[in-house]
């Protein structure tokens, strides 16, 4: 199930990510369980250990609204690639039942879809 709307608003945040170093722009747009939509971008650093992935910053912007429950993602990036190994750990924190889809930037095509289960078999959780 293609979530067109999320993937519109991964590919728009994506244009506003800063990535002076990598050059690799990457946009994350998440829905949360009542609907809304927070969307994040990629900054980097130039001490890279301080640069956020975009799946973060939306994470971020959900939890600063009040809101603890993924419904979807999309992840928008050149080539359409997976989150990072923080990202996925991240994310599962709100949710183990929902959909990633990657979206390659260049031809707003869907690359992958998965849940995050798949994602991150085995997720860290203290809970």
């Amino acid at each position: 199930m293609v979530d067109q709307k999320l993937i519109e608003a991964a590919l728009a945040v994506q244009k506003q990510a800063y990535a002076p170093y990598s050059n690799f722009l990457v946009g994350a747009a998440i829905r949360d369980c009542s609907g809304k939509i927070y969307c994040g971008c990629n900054f980097e650093n130039a001490s890279y250990g301080l640069a956020i992935c975009a799946e973060r910053c939306a994470v971020g912007c959900m939890v600063a609204s009040g809101q603890r429950e993924i419904q979807a993602v999309v992840v928008a990036s050149r080539g359409g690639v997976t989150p990072c190994g923080a990202c996925r750990q991240v994310l599962a924190e709100f949710g183990k039942d929902f959909t990633v889809t990657l979206v390659d930037s260049k031809t707003s095509l869907v690359t992958a879809y998965w849940t995050m289960l798949d994602l991150l078999p085995g997720a860290f959780s203290l809970i």
